[in-house]
């Protein structure tokens, strides 16, 4: 069974092949971090988790980048609004980054490079480019000459004459950005300080970088000159990802990544979701309304992950319905285990107890068969809730009859497969009585705790109310304080 691809890259299916043998160099092109996520973020970093997830459950090591840009006009904006800096915007929102993706069940990437964390990086990059002859300083600014690059457009197949054609109309020829720049089409690596603006030093004069160089920068500093996979969303093929090849081996004369891979677009009600339309949703709202997490995990992996997918009431309930199903086949082993003379504690070969023990039947064979078409985890979620169907029955058999048709230990098997393979697409259950006191304290005593600070901040004791924080987010327990109260979730 060979794992096979669709290359943004090439417009075909490919067998997929590590620059490394055994080893996977993905990198995911992450939020702007100028306000909370929103279900497009969702969508793409869940597909992404999971993709990085299979392919270390068929053996892969996987080394995971996902960074941030925590420099650009929107983040200045928000600051200058706020009567804040940059800085703090950046951080506050990678803070609700982490809140979220943790509610959402994402696991943490291996390394969150940040672009004002790789100015050096960004700083080599451009010399690098200006001393090939791609780059050309412009009163304090520096512009990517376009026309060098003679393969740009590979990636989004546009051509330059084309787009030339269709934007002299809206070309503002007053622009002094413009008329810097020796073609319309070059784009901006460095842009030159403004008054009021964060600025950090350059051989062209003190500036910030363009939003492309960034990551090309952070690519090349963390994985390499060429790496296995880039990802991202659709809308970012062009200019972002076209841009970022054109720098990157316009200096290395290398590939930049051998596989490019885009998840589709959200739509909300059958719009595209924008502020302006009101149908604007982050993630932290869609879960405090009770949308379970699992649900949400299971619209965006039932849509084939190129294709757009549309949130809809109807589609949540209908997911939500799906997750019960899931869960109820998931939690089968702790609710009739014991029943059925499991022996689950300390168990050797229980994916409860030993998450790296592998299983291998029909079931797994058929589940990365499917997977293994280009990422198909729609067609893996049939073997999973064909696993959940069966159980489910067994178990309502064994309450009416005291006895199951299926051997016990065929059973364990089966379950054992369920859990195993729902993790590969993150999806979990606990039984309530282990989620309440999993990480040591019941939802009654953090209750407590929760009270105690507040008591302490209305005190104005801020230190004690740190203490307490710091206390319950070492036991996997994150705080999140709004105007309407004090909410929880484990991690």
């Amino acid at each position: 069974m060979t794992l096979t691809l669709y290359n943004t890259l090439t417009r075909r299916q490919e067998p997929f092949e590590t620059v490394e043998p055994g080893k996977v160099k993905m990198y995911y092109c992450g939020v702007t971090v100028y306000d909370y996520c929103h279900l497009g973020h969702a969508r793409a970093c869940i597909v992404w988790d999971v993709v990085r997830r299979y392919l270390q459950f068929i053996g892969y090591e996987v080394r995971y980048i996902q960074n941030f840009t925590d420099i650009d006009d929107k983040i200045l904006n928000r600051a200058c609004a706020e009567h804040s800096s940059m800085e703090a915007v950046a951080d506050r929102f990678i803070k609700a980054y982490f809140e979220d993706m943790a509610r959402l069940g994402i696991k943490e990437a291996d390394e969150y490079p940040r672009a004002t964390h790789t100015m050096n990086g960004i700083l080599r990059l451009i010399h690098d480019l200006e001393n090939k002859g791609f780059a050309y300083p412009a009163d304090g600014d520096v512009y990517y000459a376009v026309r060098q690059f003679s393969e740009y457009g590979k990636l989004s197949g546009r051509k330059l004459e084309d787009m030339q054609a269709g934007a002299s109309d809206r070309v503002n020829v007053e622009d002094p950005e413009y008329q810097k720049k020796k073609d319309p089409f070059d784009f901006a690596l460095w842009k030159a300080a403004k008054p009021g603006e964060p600025a950090w030093k350059s051989p062209w004069g003190a500036g910030r970088p363009g939003w492309h160089i960034e990551c090309s920068a952070m690519v090349r500093d963390r994985l390499g000159d060429t790496i296995d996979i880039h990802a991202g969303g659709a809308d970012l093929i062009f200019p972002h990802h076209e841009n970022e090849i054109a720098q990157s081996e316009a200096v290395t004369g290398k590939p930049l990544a051998r596989y490019w891979l885009h998840n589709g677009m959200v739509k909300v009600d059958g719009e595209k979701m924008s502020k302006s339309l009101g149908n604007f949703i982050t993630i932290r709202e869609l879960l405090d309304r009770g949308v379970d997490p699992m649900a949400v995990r299971l619209l965006v992996l039932t849509a084939q992950y190129r294709t757009p997918i549309d949130f809809t009431d109807e589609a949540i309930a209908d997911k939500t319905n799906a997750w019960h199903t899931l869960k109820a086949g998931l939690l089968f082993g702790y609710q009739y285990g014991k029943q059925l003379g499991w022996e689950l504690e300390n168990r050797e070969n229980s994916p409860i107890q030993n998450p790296k023990f592998k299983i291998q039947n029909s079931h797994v064979e058929r589940f990365q068969e499917l997977v293994n078409d280009d990422f198909n985890f729609p067609g893996g979620l049939t073997v999973l809730f064909e696993l959940a169907k069966e159980l489910q029955r067994q178990g309502n058999i064994l309450v009416h009859q005291g006895k199951t048709e299926t051997p016990p230990q065929e059973l364990q098997h089966q379950w054992q497969t369920l859990v195993t393979l729902a993790g590969v697409l993150g999806l979990e259950a606990k039984p309530e009585a282990e989620t309440s006191t999993i990480q040591g304290l019941s939802d009654a005593e953090i209750d407590a705790k929760i009270q105690q600070r507040q008591a302490a901040r209305q005190a104005r004791d801020f230190a004690e109310s740190d203490r307490i924080r710091n206390e319950l987010q070492a036991q996997g327990i994150t705080l999140i304080d709004s105007r309407e109260g004090t909410r929880w979730h484990r991690n």
